[in-house]
């Protein structure tokens, strides 16, 4: 077949340009060059500078055959019947990823799920993109099914395989998939060796076997075509020295590759200007190109599928854009943003499965599961249990991204897909509110309580203002007569729209600062003991956090040997109870425990941590208080390894000094 330019010619083409206009004394930069004015559109798209025609605008719609399989009908702009790839390919997107599993089917032939993703559905996919004017990127998982930073199985077939035959077959694999696909016409510009490969790939976990299994994978492209990119994938560019650590490391095991691909999702990989900061640092580093493999936003909170979503979640993730068709597409422009400011080397982004949509949205739950099973287009089947049963075998079932889709539950294309034609020019919308901040509001038991008479509202060109509302003054006053507990207060704006104070009424907590949100924190006295170097640090990271976004972390390589405590005076005598939250892993010969120190008695409640986010509150009751002064803290040892974080202390007065004895 005759291929289109690929990525390396076109950036060989531009260079070689640079270099002969420097040459003639001309200028090669874009300082000039008019800037376009952004076109009418549905959304807002800030147009994204330094971006052009070659940025790669991709999706991975790898689940899409099963979904046709189901019964998924999906629509145009105008609302009629259309190919989905001839939908997208209007909307901007110029570049398709699909996964390959080597066999994701169990001892009887039934599919795993997740779209049954063999090469045979990747050469069907691969060709229909390739018929609508876009080049693949072919993302080998080199598993049977879902490869993340979890899991990285060997496929069945490889399982009882020597290192040395697993590396024949990895390589055999990757240039036997890769010419069944070229056969067939498919337009092969980048191919990812290894899905999310932090620190395993087919099973392997040591460094030297990964980049051994890396460049066997290489090998084999180079041989089909040296023109086609080689790419590695990682996660979690938000850990301090990951990235710069992983890439030093395929440097020093001389592994062949040319683009080094993230995944990025807004709610739980950190800020755009650590992604940005953590590639750019690759690129100028080893030379390589960068890019994000996967990213995705929510644009609605429902669930269109009786199958729980991955975001939003309350607490663990950072939500910086509103949850809305707006916010999802300031989401996907500002992750291209974040690529396009590192330069020629940041080559794009691919957004994951937009249009993973429910099979069966005016069904019962019971019809999809039965739809699930048959043609593998929920993320898992029962089946997988054979191959992956604490996961899948769990908790198979439908999509938990329906909700984060380009298009809607019933198929037809958000506003938000087009957000990849915009980003050249940018767009303009009516401006109108996108987004009400619905309220969230402490309280103390017996004092006042007032509503606030302005609420901030998001418009959809990202500015905020301020709108008048009317709270239900009879549902405050019942919340207020009713004392300690949870209230939702609705509200109206003058506009029309509605708004929510989510009301918490509580004792009054005399821990000052408990949740370390507060940038003094000079009330609270942390000790490092028995000689152990400081191994704690108040930690901005909403996902380590109990609420809010900051926390007292730990770890250390070494022992973990500290204890974080504050004094508190003038209390009036009585009980007193006193609790926090504490979450980690990895704990070995472990001891921790809060404590409260009063009147020469010492009261103590030990805890443990039982993995990352599983939040443990020990509760301390019975603090007898006769001076008015407690010393409140928490302990914690163990071997070294161990992390965590502590949050959210609270001291609470319970009874009277005499209600016992009454």
């Amino acid at each position: 077949m005759a291929k289109s330019k690929t990525w390396k010619a076109k950036l060989a083409a531009v260079s070689a340009a640079a270099i002969v206009m420097g040459s003639l004394g001309l200028s090669t930069t874009p300082a000039m060059a008019a800037v376009p004015e952004p076109v009418k559109g549905d959304i807002f798209v800030e147009r994204v500078p330094g971006i052009d025609e070659d940025f790669i605008k991709g999706v991975d719609v790898s689940s899409i055959l099963a979904l046709e399989d189901s019964g998924v009908k999906f629509y145009n702009q105008d609302g009629k019947k259309q190919d989905i790839f001839k939908t997208l390919g209007q909307s901007g997107v110029n570049y398709v990823r699909v996964r390959v599993w080597n066999d994701p089917y169990d001892s009887e032939g039934n599919g795993y799920g997740g779209g049954n993703n063999d090469i045979e559905k990747a050469i069907e996919i691969g060709k229909r993109a390739t018929a609508n004017g876009m080049q693949v990127l072919v993302d080998f998982h080199y598993s049977d099914f879902w490869a993340d930073p979890a899991k990285q199985q060997a496929p069945k077939a490889w399982k009882q395989l020597s290192f040395e035959d697993k590396k024949i077959a990895l390589h055999d694999f990757t240039a036997d998939s890769l010419q069944a696909m070229e056969d067939e016409g498919v337009d092969i510009g980048m191919v990812q060796i290894g899905n999310e490969t932090n620190g395993a790939m087919a099973g392997e976990k040591d460094w030297n076997r990964m980049s051994e299994l890396f460049n066997e994978g290489s090998r084999a492209v180079r041989a089909l075509d040296p023109e086609i990119l080689v790419a590695l994938h990682f996660t979690n560019p938000e850990t301090t020295g990951r990235y710069a650590s992983i890439a030093k490391t395929l440097e020093d095991k001389k592994v062949d590759y040319d683009v080094f691909a993230s995944s990025y999702y807004p709610f739980w990989h950190g800020t755009l200007t650590n992604l940005s900061s953590v590639l750019k640092n690759v690129s100028d580093t080893y030379g390589k190109k960068v890019m994000v493999a996967e990213t995705s936003y929510a644009y609605t909170a429902k669930d269109g599928d009786g199958h729980e979503n991955t975001a939003p979640k309350s607490t663990g993730q950072t939500l910086d854009y509103p949850i809305t068709v707006q916010g999802q597409a300031h989401a996907v422009r500002d992750v291209a943003a974040a690529v396009a400011e590192i330069g020629d080397a940041g080559l794009g982004i691919f957004y994951w499965e937009p249009a993973w949509i429910p099979v069966a949205p005016d069904k019962k739950l019971k019809k999809s599961k039965m739809i699930w099973e048959k043609y593998g287009s929920g993320w898992a089947t029962s089946y997988a249990a054979e191959y992956d049963p604490e996961d899948a075998g769990e908790w198979y079932g439908g999509s938990a991204v329906d909700n984060q889709a380009l298009f809607d539950f019933n198929g037809h294309p958000l506003p938000s897909l087009d957000v990849f034609k915009y980003l050249e020019t940018g767009a303009v919308a009516p401006l109108k509110v996108d987004d009400v901040e619905n309220l969230s509001i402490s309280a103390v038991a017996g004092k006042a309580i007032v509503l606030p008479e302005l609420v901030t509202v998001i418009y959809n060109d990202r500015s905020e203002g301020s709108v008048q509302v009317t709270w239900n003054e009879e549902a405050l006053q019942q919340a207020v007569s009713n004392g300690a507990g949870s209230y939702v207060i609705d509200g109206e704006l003058e506009n029309g729209l509605s708004v929510t104070a989510n009301l918490q009424i509580s004792p009054e907590n005399f821990v000052k600062n408990g949740g370390f949100e507060n940038s003094d924190r000079s009330v609270w006295n942390i000790t490092h003991r028995n000689g152990t170097a400081p191994h704690t640090s108040y930690q901005n990271k909403a996902s380590d956090a109990k609420s809010g976004n900051y926390s007292l972390h730990f770890y250390s390589s070494d022992a973990i040997d500290f204890q974080a405590e504050q004094t508190i005076t003038g209390l009036e005598p009585g009980y007193y109870k006193l609790s926090a939250f504490v979450q980690g892993g990895d704990a070995e010969n472990s001891e921790m425990y809060i404590y409260a120190e009063t009147s020469g008695e010492r009261y103590t409640m030990n805890t443990s941590v039982n993995g990352w986010a599983n939040w443990s509150q020990p509760e301390l009751d019975g603090i007898f208080v006769v001076d008015g002064t407690v010393t409140i803290g928490g302990s914690v040892k163990a071997n070294g390894g161990a992390w965590g974080s502590l949050d959210d202390f609270s001291l609470f007065r319970i009874q009277d000094a005499d209600a016992v004895n009454q």
